[in-house]
């Protein structure tokens, strides 16, 4: 493990007079407010559910702003285009599917899945087509998602999908949320296990004791052991945490930020194989990024007990979906304030927070003004100024 200093992000201390009221210092020098800073585009993102895009139907997503239409040709591979006709700018994804073209509901052109225009009705003898379609992304499917690549699409081919090998032998349960935040926040809430209090309701009372953390340019991680020390234990969790099979032992939690992705297992102090495993991505919808959707698979252990699993399931379900409400009620009230303030005020103390924000901040992006006032930076013109 690495050895963490406690890095500086330019804040006041509580005790300082000024720290009661404001905050960070913007003066030169002073790191980036890490709520301005964009996603990595060059990355795989999930932005639909495989079984949202039917076959020979359209379906509209965003990412950052970009409009994006997802459909699905008759044999059955799915297509991203960026969601607007070349002609009008009436969005695709009211088009119609023929075949493996995408046809304009309003003049009829036809696209093919890479985005070149095949069929312009009523075309004027000797007009010239035009040059260029709409931009295609690059696509794939994988555990029951859509994913796109965003970014340089020369990269997509050797920028890997994210590895899951807990998929497909675990039971899985699926989460798709939208969630009125910058994504920034989600990774420090997912990572910082000392906001538990949050959770008392739920889970009575827990403490958890950091055990350590490493840290490099694409990653964080942590591990925390979990002790349950009093107040009511809600069913669900005691079922999710494996208590029947691993016995009611403190549980030691791994979660890992492993850029632009989030990892959490959780196993036994005693050790032996995850009771589960979670995996994350938050995908900006708008392109400020205050908005962003929540993309998880849960992969629960199956126990030896045939049929075990399929009955404590709603009651696993009922459980994570009282956390995640209690989550997305906390983070979504940190970007109100981000909102009211127009800066970050946050007076953090953790390390492992600033550290985080350092790997989001280098392998992130400025967010645009342009990309901000027009909604997608393909629409924008070439002025480059950021958001200050």
């Amino acid at each position: 493990m690495t050895e963490t200093l406690a890095a500086s992000d330019g804040t006041i201390g509580s005790g300082s007079p000024r720290g009661r009221h404001r905050v960070p210092d913007r003066s030169s020098g002073a790191l980036a407010d890490i709520r301005r800073t964009g996603i990595g585009t060059d990355f795989w993102y999930p932005i639909a559910e495989s079984r949202s895009v039917r076959k020979g139907r359209t379906l509209a997503a965003k990412f950052a702003g970009q409009r994006i239409v997802l459909y699905r040709g008759q044999t059955g591979t799915v297509y991203a285009l960026e969601d607007r006709c070349a002609h009008r700018q009436v969005p695709l994804s009211m088009g119609v599917v023929e075949g493996e073209w995408l046809r304009c509901c309003y003049h009829a052109w036809a696209y093919r899945g890479n985005g070149r225009i095949s069929q312009i009705p009523n075309l004027p003898k000797g007009a010239a087509r035009p040059a260029r379609g709409v931009r295609a992304y690059p696509v794939r499917e994988a555990y029951g998602l859509v994913f796109v690549f965003p970014g340089d699409p020369e990269k997509a081919e050797t920028r890997a999908l994210p590895e899951l090998p807990e998929f497909g032998k675990h039971k899985t349960m699926m989460f798709s949320r939208t969630v009125r935040c910058h994504y920034s926040f989600m990774h420090e809430n997912l990572l910082d296990m000392n906001h538990q209090f949050l959770h008392r309701g739920v889970v009575g009372k827990i403490r958890p004791d950091l055990l350590g953390y490493s840290t490099g340019s694409h990653y964080v991680e942590a591990r925390y052991l979990f002790t349950h020390v009093g107040g009511k234990k809600n069913r669900g969790a005691g079922l999710l945490a494996g208590d029947g099979l691993m016995g009611r032992s403190p549980k030691v939690i791994t979660i890992n930020t492993s850029y632009p992705y989030q990892t959490l297992q959780l196993v036994s102090e005693k050790g032996g194989l995850p009771a589960f495993s979670l995996w994350v991505a938050y995908v900006p919808e708008d392109a400020e990024q205050r908005t962003s959707h929540v993309y998880g698979l849960l992969m629960i252990k199956k126990p030896p007990i045939p049929g075990a699993l399929r009955l404590a399931w709603p009651f696993i379900r009922r459980f994570t979906e009282r956390v995640f409400a209690e989550d997305r009620m906390a983070v979504e009230a940190e970007q109100r304030a981000w909102d009211e303030q127009g800066e970050d005020w946050n007076q953090e103390v953790f390390p492992l927070i600033l550290d985080v924000r350092n790997v989001l901040r280098s392998n992130g992006v400025p967010i645009r003004r342009e990309a901000a006032i027009c909604g997608s930076a393909a629409f924008c013109g070439t002025e480059r100024r950021e958001l200050t």
